[in-house]
């Protein structure tokens, strides 16, 4: 369970940072790229969850 759980936090926060992206304030773009790289990262421990078992 916590694989797809995972995989959809960092589907969300993924799209949630690409809009951000699209803002025209700096700040808020920043905020963006590090949420969608938040984003990346959640959906890599999905994948390891999945492989190991969610034995980590």
């Amino acid at each position: 369970m916590g694989e797809f759980t995972e995989k959809v936090k960092g589907n969300v926060n993924e799209a949630v940072g690409n809009v951000k992206q699209q803002s025209g304030n700096p700040e808020t773009r920043a905020e963006g790229k590090n949420q969608e790289a938040k984003g990346e990262a959640q959906q890599l421990k999905g994948e390891i969850e999945g492989k190991l078992g969610n034995d980590i």
